[in-house]
């Protein structure tokens, strides 16, 4: 997390400038800046969730890399600290990126964690630093593989905050589509489809650094209608901890309030928007209906 840290000059001093670009844009366009592009409100938010994961990431820091460290004790192979090692462990942990990004939308106790990043209806750089303060305890199993096989666990931890640092500059609408580049890159273009509450783009894009997992896997969806930000049902409020809690708050209650054994766990494990009673639309739903209406768009893929 040292690198998070020095960091921070960074964020500020270009949130502060793609703010002051944004603002200059729809003065120039004529576009309302109080209903475009920033809200004080969402920002501080935003700012206020990432300073609260940076504190909970300082307290437990000691956490992973002792259960890292014990792993590594397991390890299958000796991987020395060399520059082929380095490349190796770029795409080891973008690979265990994606499987963590992916199953924290697609599994409800992982999502409670997950879905504060993906509450604000704005799309800036202040998106990046909203940050889940419940992820450092859902998401360590996902990077297990990488000590078993021999990787240091200082290389791991390195290269954690390298692939957190890159995926800051993809939170903008500033910056378009990067042709060549993002065809094995993940993009600013990529990464606006994954926080678009449209349904075809519900569930996709789940890349870290490299959107070749996404195109592997079946999850790729390229930029095309206009992106609507936020949830599929958003909760129109700036309290950092309703953020941070609002959703384990209605998981836990659907599950109290379940008929059978069945049900709770269902919604503990089956994905968001899964219903005991089979009524609940899940983001698959969703998208196959959308794309069964023909509604016309650029780019759908149906997979």
């Amino acid at each position: 997390m040292g690198l998070i840290y020095y960091a921070i000059p960074f964020f500020l001093g270009t949130l502060l400038l793609e703010h002051w670009l944004v603002h200059r844009r729809e003065q120039k366009e004529g576009a309302d800046t109080k209903l475009a592009g920033f809200t004080a409100k969402d920002s501080v938010a935003s700012v206020t969730m990432g300073l609260g994961f940076l504190a909970i990431n300082t307290v437990l820091a000691l956490l992973p890399f002792a259960g890292l460290a014990w792993l590594y004790q397991f390890r299958l192979f000796d991987i020395p600290v060399v520059w082929w090692s380095w490349v190796l462990l770029l795409f080891a942990e973008d690979f265990c990126y994606y499987w963590f990004h992916r199953l924290h939308h697609e599994v409800r106790t992982l999502w409670a964690a997950h879905i504060n990043h993906h509450s604000s209806t704005r799309y800036n750089f202040s998106t990046a630093l909203r940050q889940s303060w419940t992820t450092p305890f859902t998401g360590f199993i996902f990077w297990i593989p990488l000590p078993l096989l021999g990787f240091p666990v200082e290389m791991i931890l390195i290269q954690k905050s390298i692939s957190l640092l890159y995926q800051y500059w993809l939170h903008t609408e500033l910056i378009g589509k990067l042709g060549w580049f993002g065809v094995v890159f993940n993009t600013p273009s990529h990464h606006r489809v994954h926080h678009g509450r449209n349904p075809i783009y519900l569930d996709r894009n789940h890349a870290g650094i490299f959107i070749i997992w996404d195109k592997m896997f079946g999850t790729f969806e390229p930029e095309g209608e206009t992106l609507d930000y936020g949830l599929t049902k958003n909760i129109h409020t700036y309290n950092p901890v309703r953020i941070a809690f609002h959703e384990w708050r209605s998981m836990l209650r659907d599950a109290w309030n379940a008929e059978t054994w069945r049900g709770r766990f269902g919604y503990l494990v089956m994905p968001p928007g899964w219903t005991e009673d089979g009524a609940g639309k899940t983001a698959p739903v969703l998208r196959r209906e959308y794309l069964a209406a023909g509604v016309s768009h650029p780019h759908a893929t149906r997979t």
